[in-house]
């Protein structure tokens, strides 16, 4: 069965709004709500920091909802040490009872590593430390203690205690690239998210993920796949929500009549969708949310 969520910006908003539309988005039958992780808007612009930080308003999405499950899509592995990150998940978890989610990525804002002096490393090397870093979660997340000796991150029968509510705590790579994304994932991850792609495109990488699965003798039914998509009724909505960028979001935006909308998810379920967020930014357009939930009778 698929679920559809709904990943909600930080940027341009406020604390009390956010929690009205997560309250609304679970009235309206979605069965998840997520997170991203940024210091600056989403826009690039050097001048744009309007953002709430991640960790703190992943908690309060587990404070303000009571069924859906409470993601993060995905937190930068050069922000946190991932001991660091994994007690804040933890707690997260029990704060949620046991409905957190938690997701990892290599990061990309370069403008936000410059402006606060964290070392923006070349791509091997935020790869290589987002290797090292999933490895390090899965171990304080799902195991009682926890060795690790790698080039970026060291654990030494590391413990995190209290545990979380679940016993594996779902842990998500995200991000579309073939060569290491990919491969960690089929390595390491629980679930895996890629965002604005279409179905064809969604379906080549979910095949790279399967061969990668099978290089490392992995079932590849153990990883859940997630994309994420805009919603816009209209060329101006598309440009209100993503400016500068709506070109190169284009080919992941639902839009047309309802049954042009289910018609297309049901070609990313057939490329191997498990799962199908909304990507929803301020201004937050609720009643397209609700047109949409309605066209799929969630509530």
């Amino acid at each position: 069965m698929t679920v559809f969520g709904v990943h909600v910006g930080l940027q341009h908003t406020t604390a009390d709004e956010l929690r009205r539309v997560w309250r609304r988005i679970e009235e309206l039958g979605f069965g998840w709500i997520s997170v991203w992780d940024h210091f600056y808007g989403a826009t690039g612009k050097p001048d744009d920091a309007a953002c709430l930080e991640a960790v703190a308003m992943h908690a309060a999405l587990a404070c303000s909802t009571s069924k859906v499950r409470c993601g993060s899509l995905v937190y930068s592995i050069g922000y946190r040490h991932p001991a660091v990150l994994a007690k804040a998940i933890t707690a997260i978890d029990q704060l949620s009872g046991g409905r957190a989610d938690m997701g990892i990525g290599a990061g990309w804002a370069k403008v936000e590593y410059d402006a606060y002096g964290i070392t923006f490393p070349d791509v091997k090397t935020r790869m290589d430390q987002l290797e090292e870093g999933i490895q390090c979660l899965r171990g304080l997340l799902h195991d009682d203690v926890t060795s690790f000796s790698g080039r970026h991150f060291t654990l030494t029968e590391a413990r995190n205690e209290p545990r979380p509510v679940q016993a594996k705590l779902p842990i998500w790579i995200g991000g579309g690239g073939e060569k290491r994304t990919l491969k960690i994932a089929a390595r390491h991850a629980d679930g895996w998210n890629v965002p604005f792609i279409s179905p064809e495109q969604f379906a080549h990488k979910n095949e790279v993920l399967d061969r990668h699965c099978a290089d490392a003798d992995r079932d590849p039914r153990a990883i859940a796949r997630a994309v994420n998509l805009g919603l816009a009724f209209s060329e101006d909505s598309l440009r209100q929500q993503f400016g500068d960028i709506s070109d190169f979001v284009r080919p992941g935006v639902l839009n047309g009549s309802d049954e042009e909308i289910i018609d297309r998810i049901g070609q990313y379920v057939s490329a191997g969708a498990d799962q199908v967020n909304i990507a929803l930014r301020a201004p937050f357009d609720l009643d397209s949310l609700e047109r949409f939930s309605a066209a799929l009778h969630l509530a």
